[in-house]
């Protein structure tokens, strides 16, 4: 099976010629879009003039896509066939459809099939049909500390620089929000000419467009980053986010962190399931029963009660439950 490419590995690949099958899948809408849009536009270069798009739904009819691949005019257009899955899920009959296209795969038309995926996905065996015969890229979440990193490269495209405090800023405003880190590198060309930025420059400039992600709260004390920890707890209270539903995502952290240290299996944490492995060799089995404990006192608080073991203010106490599970 053939390894899948990364966004940015792409164009070298495009570059050597084209494949007659691309898929295109990740979390990562950004990143995805613009590696469909440079298969779309080499395509076109490369004489696939005859496009043909595709966006699956509830009655899709599945025949139509490969009906075009297999009546390709001997003296007609090249075709692009654009297949989209919005939802990731293209059901029984789709998933049968998708593998006999991955085998009908033809020199003289290009088959581009996009979708949504996570690591679930990536273990059907018509998304592994797909990456057996042909170029798979896979878009994922760029990860905090790489993120000034990507800022960086998006930033020497467009001509511009910044130092390394300036690129933290940038990335503390957006908050792994890639779309929004777009739009702000853009605003920041416009703006400025060509060469070093500021700090002062992209403070003025950069708006504050963080969308906290209540699951991310798991990444910051995974990564025994209190910083950035205080930052979502106070993000997720300024975008008013309800209390028990912050504490019924990490009374589920911690009830992880029990289950792996008996040695159970967990299923539910995804690619994120490492980090709370690596976690749970290292946390002592008090400390976990002394977060349980915590976090039950903080549902006492959110319920109206005050226990006398914590402070009154629940945000605060959401902090320092993530803090201890950190140490």
């Amino acid at each position: 099976m053939a390894a899948a490419l990364s966004p940015e590995d792409l164009p070298a690949r495009l570059a050597r010629g084209l494949a007659p099958l691309y898929t295109v899948t990740g979390d990562e809408p950004l990143r995805a879009l613009e590696a469909a849009d440079a298969i779309r536009t080499a395509a076109k270069k490369a004489g696939f003039s005859d496009r043909k798009l595709y966006s699956t739904h509830q009655h899709f009819d599945w025949a139509a896509p490969r009906a075009d691949l297999a009546g390709m005019s001997l003296f007609g257009d090249r075709p692009l066939i654009d297949l989209r899955i919005p939802n990731g899920k293209p059901g029984r009959d789709g998933a049968l459809v998708l593998e006999k296209l991955a085998e009908a795969a033809h020199p003289d038309a290009l088959l581009l099939i996009t979708f949504p995926g996570d690591w679930s996905t990536l273990k059907t065996a018509w998304c592994r049909k797909l990456m057996e015969t042909g170029v798979f890229v896979e878009s994922r979440s760029i990860e905090p500390k790489h993120l000034p990193e990507w800022i960086a490269l998006r930033l020497k495209r467009q001509g511009q620089s910044a130092d390394d405090a300036t690129l933290r800023l940038i990335a503390g405003k957006v908050e792994g929000n890639l779309l929004a880190a777009h739009q702000e590198l853009q605003k920041l060309e416009l703006l400025y000419p060509a060469g070093p930025l500021s700090w002062e420059q992209v403070q003025d400039a950069v708006l504050d467009v963080a969308r906290y992600d209540l699951f991310k709260l798991s990444e910051a004390w995974l990564a025994g980053d209190c910083v950035r920890l205080r930052r979502m707890v106070e993000g997720l209270k300024g975008e008013g986010e309800p209390p028990p539903l912050v504490l019924w995502a990490m009374a589920d952290d911690i009830r992880t962190l029990a289950k792996l240290k008996r040695g159970e299996r967990v299923f539910n944490k995804g690619p994120r399931l490492p980090a709370y492995e690596k976690r749970a060799r290292s946390i002592e089995p008090r400390s976990i029963g002394d977060a349980l404990k915590h976090a039950a006192a903080i549902d006492r608080l959110i319920k109206g009660l005050r226990p006398r073991e914590i402070s009154g203010d629940v945000w605060e106490e959401f902090y320092r439950l993530g803090a201890r599970l950190a140490a």
